[in-house]
């Protein structure tokens, strides 16, 4: 069975195919810059071992034209890895905030992709991409089943202690303001892969995803119990622009004695804090290499954002009430071997003892780089969300 995963943003598509169930990638991509004068897709295919790359620049105006193309390039008789769209029995859509509706994957139908188009206002960035995805898709792809992947359903064991906000019990029941949690599929596949690792399917597991957004989660027998991230994905660890946990008073004395308008403040807040904020850039690579040319802020970000994270090591610990492993994930979890080291930084104490020089070694495989005497495992797993959609999607319409 041929599962298309997309996973549709602002202004850029990804999307994978895969041979399920035996989870074989045949091709990957990403068309972006959707909408500007220039667009680029870089397109990816996987036969027999092989990967063979190639990157089209090209005016792509809207998401259906991006789908158009994508498709165009699926059945190419080149680069292509399937004869015909019918091939294609299921898509597995990315779709950020599925509110207190969705715990779990969901076959799309009108019903459900109005109550995505409800929670617009919970996830004003996110949604309306990914719905507009599902729609595309439901054009161009009419015989395959589509489906729903909500990021924050992994976060629907919650229990209440951690999700609910003290304030008041309407603002809950009418309006459905609690904590949610983003990154849902990466936190369940790279816990999944730990437990097996692990041998151990009741391992108490912190995740920590590590990227431009940046979140964690303590996890338990597989469960979500916590995450950093709450109504949106705007609070816990400091990100690339993003500023993490603040004090809500910041917000009011904006408003009220330095006249900010509410939106300039959400602007503030979303795109022009956290690592941004700090030092004036907001890739992490940007960053290093302004500390090494002395930049004091730049250490600063650094710093800060390592301290964040344990910060929250120390809380999911004892929300967890025991700890058996941390895991690093995504881009710079997965590829940042001193933000780990900083991480893991006089935190004997937790029982977490870094293996620096097994921390150094490069390796896109899982791996453990504590101590042997480390009383916490550190492991280092690739995420992969398209595949944990492609798994869920496979999984719901199997029968």
């Amino acid at each position: 069975m041929k599962i298309l995963v997309l996973n549709s943003g602002s202004s850029s598509l990804k999307y994978q195919l895969f041979d399920m169930p035996n989870e074989h990638a045949l091709c990957s991509g990403l068309v972006d810059r959707i909408g500007l004068e220039q667009s680029t897709i870089t397109h990816k295919t996987f036969i027999d071992d092989t990967e063979t790359k190639h990157e089209i620049a090209i005016a792509i105006p809207d998401h259906e034209s991006a789908l158009i193309k994508v498709t165009e390039l699926l059945r190419d008789a080149f680069m292509g890895v399937i004869s015909e769209n019918g091939e294609i029995e299921a898509i597995g859509h990315r779709v950020v905030h599925g509110g207190e509706e969705f715990a779990s994957t969901t076959l799309i139908t009108d019903e459900v992709k109005a109550k995505i188009k409800a929670l617009f206002t919970l996830a004003p960035l996110h949604n309306p991409p990914n719905h507009l995805g599902i729609t595309v898709a439901e054009r161009i792809f009419p015989n395959a089943k589509q489906v729903a992947v909500f990021d924050t359903a992994f976060h629907q064991t919650m229990p209440p202690l951690a999700y609910r906000f003290a304030i008041p019990k309407t603002m809950y029941t009418d309006l459905g303001i609690r904590a949610y949690g983003f990154h849902g599929t990466s936190h369940q596949y790279v816990s999944k892969k730990a437990n097996e690792y692990l041998n151990n399917p009741k391992a108490k597991i912190i995740t920590i995803h590590l990227g431009n957004g940046c979140s964690m989660t303590a996890i338990d027998s597989g469960k979500s119990m916590d995450t950093s991230m709450g109504l949106g994905p705007m609070g816990g660890l400091v990100m690339g622009t993003r500023a993490g946990d603040i004090d809500p008073s910041i917000i009011f004395h904006l408003i009220k004695e330095r006249n900010y308008q509410p939106q300039e403040v959400n602007d503030l807040l979303n795109k022009k804090s956290g690592l941004l904020g700090l030092s004036g850039l907001s890739d992490m690579r940007d960053v290093k290499k302004a500390i090494t040319e002395g930049n004091p802020d730049a250490k600063l970000a650094y710093e800060l954002y390592a301290y964040r994270i344990q910060k929250y090591i120390g809380a999911f610990s004892a929300v967890l009430k025991g700890l058996d492993a941390i895991v690093f994930t995504a881009g710079v979890g997965e590829n940042d071997a001193d933000m780990r080291e900083a991480v893991c930084k006089d935190m004997d104490f937790f029982g977490i003892q870094l293996d620096v020089p097994l921390n150094r070694r490069d390796s896109k495989n899982i791996r453990e780089i504590n101590l042997p005497n480390s009383k916490v495992k550190v492991l280092v797993i690739p995420t992969n969300e398209e595949l944990e959609i492609g798994q869920q999607t496979f999984e719901l319409i199997k029968i």
